[in-house]
């Protein structure tokens, strides 16, 4: 459990700054545009970027692609996971209207329902997740190239 201590707590921050950009985003009426969930990846890069850092800088002689890896996966799963949960909640609960509002700025005929919309936004983190992933793990793979800074 030790080992995952920290890519939980990173996810669990980044989740926590993918909701209040949500609410800064619904003060301000502009959360139903889906242009500014882009910079939602910027951050879970962010919070996967650290969350490696800080895992090769504890354990730099057994760091590994993979651990670098798993530890940025289960970051971003994590804050996929908690940020879907309040999705659904403030869709369902803290403003019922969202849906529509969100489906007419969207300015097409969709039939859809609330869970689709979840699993859409479940689905989009985890492809975050693992490009995320893959993108940051070229800044600190080792390579045979050049010489490494132990």
């Amino acid at each position: 459990m030790k080992t995952l201590s920290l890519p939980i707590r990173f996810g669990l921050v980044t989740s926590a700054v993918l909701i209040a950009y949500f609410l800064i985003l619904a003060l301000f009426d502009k959360h139903t545009n889906p242009v500014f969930s882009f910079f939602n990846a910027v951050i879970t890069v962010f919070g996967i970027f650290d969350a490696v850092r800080l895992q090769k800088l504890k354990d730099t002689e057994s760091f590994s692609y993979g651990e670098g890896f798993k530890t940025g996966i289960i970051t971003g799963f994590v804050a996929t996971f908690f940020f879907t949960v309040f999705f659904l909640f403030y869709a369902t609960e803290v403003n019922p209207g969202f849906l529509s509002q969100l489906l007419e700025n969207i300015d097409g005929v969709f039939n859809v329902d609330i869970g689709m919309v979840t699993f859409i936004v479940a689905i989009m983190g985890v492809a975050t997740t693992v490009i995320s992933t893959l993108t940051v793990m070229q800044f600190f793979k080792n390579s045979g190239n050049i010489l490494q800074k132990k």
